[in-house]
């Protein structure tokens, strides 16, 4: 459990065990809000945590975990430093339960199938097996599916029952539990039978595979839900493990943990930077993409800023510990990721508010029709309407139901695979055709994220080429990215590089360094002013350079201005197409960036998007992608960096580009495996077509067995003596499977639309 308090108000997040669906939030969330004392409360599915806001002065934590008790859920008991760790080993279990279940119950349905389909299958060759004993073998079979596989049915059946509501566990358990205790009386009393147009049979095959395709369904969903805290743990990750702390004039290494505010920590290069701090000796470039998600370093020197988790690239500098523990600007993202994964609404299952409906419908027909048949049917009444009163259940509840959505959903998921398009779980695919906001993260997702060579202007005194030698010859051994993609460059246009003498790194101005016995200087304005070098009119062209969003930087040879070699990152090849069709599909879009305004307007006005927001942190990232949740807009985010997880991780539908970092795939619900912003295009496309395919499989698993509900309840029988034939209700459930399955395999033929300008 984590908390935190601000003005007399507490914040306490409650690891919660035993939900399965919308409806158990709703219950969670109205009885944590009914105490006395609570100012908020709001519970998210995906996380199984409740974030509850609340005057301690009032009410207590145990009175907190006793309310969400009292509505039939477990707290899970945890220190907060254990809890990513526990809730991921309790996620584990659970999914290794259901697993177990499942493989249990599919083992125990297959000779339930043999036994029910005996004499056509040709098995009575093998084996002649009269209908009693076969009928006893099925409930043998049948019985531990029932009480042991589908226990977590009865369970949430009677949770709903307790709040006077109903959902799919309550259709599943009457419905099954129907078909069972009928058939158990056609083995023990089968004379019960004898009224007319009746036949002895019994469903353990249909509560069998009810039971056992449902449970697929839970199972999948474990999945997906035990992979929502991995942002988590591989942002912890992130943090040194360690620090070098100068105590007593010596440095000493410590644990992270015990570093204190006013330390005095050293950091050199290639290492982390440990904790938050303010620069006092030294200087250094530093890798911040971990926060502003750019991929170029930030020069760093005294009196600056270092932040934990950044990477030192180059010097050696010390910093006085500011920010420790949970204060740390990292500490804060995570915490960012926990509160957005918290604070997503539940998705209400479409099978969960169809049942909300159907189920009281079929039981309130199901009481009529006993009442009827008891009151006014035939002698013997009281067996007329139990029967009937039993027929009405079981033909109510439709063995596709387990099918429906799954079986859409597999497809679907499968299908944008072959797209490119990895999605973690259904709810994703049943949000994305609602969106009508998309925010786009800059670097690394419109752009290549990485910079390259864009521009070499030179003087009247050298060519292109040479000056783009000398410069890659004088960068040829630099880890500074600048640097590289000089090198890169030269590479690419095949110029042969010399090995550099006299190699000099100037922090926070450039270098310098011999070339077959030129000298040569490489670096910003400041150098060239620093070494007099008269730059007349590559000044203007270095501004405009700048204007346009690119990082200009100035080559002197032998004390003479060479020209201008300019560094940017450069848009993706179809970045501008994308944007064109998420305009064309309606869609709001907008671009975010840690990076300047002049940059982030200079992309924005190649690509065509009107809305920027820049020099945005990752906390407001996500409070961005909130206000536009609270305007009633359903937002997706698409972003590539770990500063993007707490906006990816807030958004109704967070999108990760695959080329990007783990943390920001374990923090969206899809991920585009090629980066390919058409991806975007597809997700949505295939959210449309699939939920139109649950839709209709949904009616099609209701549609037979609605029908017969009327036979079942023996409207026939005063006009032509029939009442429900078992075949009719065998051949409502067998069609209705084949029809659901047939159905979601259209998704195959589904095709990405293309993306035009």
């Amino acid at each position: 459990m984590a908390e935190d308090s601000v003005r007399g108000v507490e914040k306490i997040t409650l690891p919660i065990q035993g939900m399965s669906c919308a409806s158990c939030v709703a219950r969670v969330e109205k009885a944590l809000n009914s105490v006395k004392g609570v100012v908020k409360a709001t519970v998210n599915l995906a996380t199984e945590k409740a974030t509850v806001e609340y005057s301690p002065e009032i009410v207590s934590v145990r009175e907190l975990k006793r309310a969400v008790l009292d509505s039939g859920y477990k707290v899970l008991e945890v220190e907060e430093k254990d809890i990513v760790e526990k809730e991921k080993a309790a996620r584990e279990a659970e999914f290794k339960r259901l697993r177990n279940k499942f493989l249990a119950g599919v083992i125990l349905a297959i000779p339930i199938f043999l036994l029910a389909h005996w004499e056509p299958l040709g098995l009575s060759k093998l084996w002649a097996l009269d209908r009693q004993t076969n009928f006893i073998l099925q409930l043998l079979f049948q019985t531990p599916i029932q009480f042991w596989v589908g226990w977590q049915f009865y369970v949430g059946a009677w949770k709903t029952a307790k709040h006077r509501t109903t959902d799919m566990n309550t259709l599943i358990a009457v419905g099954t539990s129907s078909a069972y205790a009928y058939s158990v009386i056609a083995i023990l009393v089968p004379e019960l039978f004898a009224a007319k147009g009746l036949i002895a049979t019994v469903y353990f095959d249909t509560a069998g595979a009810i039971i056992v395709l449902i449970l697929l369904g839970r199972l999948l969903e474990a999945r997906a839900k035990g992979q929502t805290s991995e942002a988590i743990k591989k942002l912890m990750g992130l943090q040194a493990k360690t620090a070098r702390v100068l105590q007593d004039g010596k440095e000493v290494d410590i644990p992270i943990e015990e570093v204190e505010v006013g330390d005095i920590v050293v950091v050199r290069p290639g290492e982390k930077v440990p904790v938050d701090g303010i620069i006092k000796e030294g200087h250094s470039s530093l890798d911040e993409s971990m926060i502003t998600g750019e991929s170029i370093p930030v020069e760093k020197k005294v009196g600056d800023k270092a932040i934990g988790a950044t990477i030192n690239k180059t010097g050696t500098f010390q910093f006085e510990a500011e920010k420790v523990g949970k204060d740390t600007m990292l500490s804060q993202v995570i915490k960012m990721v926990e509160e957005a994964q918290g604070s997503k609404p539940p998705i209400a299952r479409m099978a969960d508010i169809i049942a909300s409906y159907f189920v009281p419908a079929v039981i309130g027909i199901a009481i009529l029709t006993f009442a009827v048949w008891y009151f006014f049917g035939p002698a013997p009444a009281l067996t007329y309407a139990m029967l009937n009163f039993v027929a009405v259940l079981i033909i109510a509840c439709p063995c596709a139901l387990g099918l429906a959505t799954p079986t859409s959903i597999m497809v679907g998921t499968g299908k944008g695979a072959e797209n490119g398009v990895l999605v973690r779980g259904g709810e994703a695919l049943e949000t994305a055709h609602k969106l009508n906001a998309i925010v786009l993260d800059k670097t690394g997702t419109l752009t290549k994220g990485e910079p390259s060579v864009t521009d070499i202007l030179t003087s009247k005194d050298f060519k292109p080429e040479t000056i783009l030698m000398l410069s890659a010859s004088a960068e040829r051994g630099s880890e500074h990215p600048l640097g590289e993609a000089i090198v890169t460059k030269a590479k690419e246009q095949g110029l042969t590089l010399e090995t550099p003498s006299d190699f000099n790194a100037i922090p926070g101005y450039g270098i310098e360094a011999a070339i077959n016995g030129k000298k040569v200087l490489l670096g910003n304005v400041k150098l060239m002013r620093n070494r007099k070098i008269e730059i007349g009119d590559l000044g203007k062209k270095a501004e405009d350079l700048s204007n346009q969003g690119k990082t200009p930087m100035y080559v002197a040879v032998d004390g003479n201005p060479g020209g201008i070699i300019a560094v940017a990152d450069t848009l993706k090849d179809n970045s501008k197409e994308a944007v064109a069709t998420l305009y064309k599909l309606g869609l709001e879009v907008i671009m975010i960036t840690g990076d300047n305004h002049r940059t982030a307007s200079a992309i924005a006005k190649q690509i065509g998007i009107k809305r920027v927001l820049a020099e945005v942190l990752p906390e407001v990232k996500a409070s961005e992608v909130k206000k536009l949740q609270r305007e009633g807009k359903k937002v997706a985010m698409v972003g590539d960096g770990i500063n993007d997880a707490p906006a990816l991780a807030q958004a109704d539908v967070g999108i990760a580009i695959g080329t990007g970092t783990d943390i920001a795939m374990e923090a969206a619900d899809i991920t585009l495996i090629s980066g390919d912003l058409q991806g975007v295009v597809t997700a949505i496309a295939l959210s449309k077509a699939t939920i139109r395919n649950v839709r209709q499989n949904l009616f099609w698993a209701f549609a037979y067995n609605t029908i017969l509900i009327p036979v079942a309840a023996g409207v026939l029988f005063p006009f032509f003596g029939i009442l429900l034939n078992p075949m009719f209700a065998a051949a409502a459930m067998g069609l209705s499977s084949v029809t659901v399955v047939s159905n979601a395999l259209r998704l195959r033929r589904f095709k990405s639309p293309i993306v035009t300008i």
